[in-house]
């Protein structure tokens, strides 16, 4: 099976209320991108993705395994969820962006 239809869901300050959602559309792969505001409101979106037929969700590094976790409980493990990670010469970095 091909991937055609994924989310990915990123924190985004100033993002609206259930997500502000971009979408990308090759005409063979449809990607719906949602910024939200705080890591909660991503069990939601998860759970909108997944009711509109994502075969596959994404979470930026700014969730980490917790909420990942959390992710994959509120959606019952349906489709793959992954995180994007960042080694460790990266570390320093991103701690200052997000401090």
């Amino acid at each position: 099976m091909a991937l055609t239809h994924w989310g990915f869901i990123y924190t985004a300050a100033g993002s609206g209320t259930g997500g502000d959602v971009s979408v990308v559309d090759t005409g063979k792969c449809r990607t719906v991108l949602v910024g939200v505001e705080k890591p909660e409101e991503a069990i939601e979106v998860a759970r909108r993705l997944v009711g509109e037929g994502v075969q596959l969700i994404e979470l930026c590094g700014g969730f980490g395994p917790v909420w990942a976790g959390r992710v994959i409980e509120a959606i019952d493990g349906v489709v793959p969820v992954g995180t994007v990670g960042y080694g460790p010469e990266s570390v320093d970095q991103v701690h200052a962006i997000f401090s």
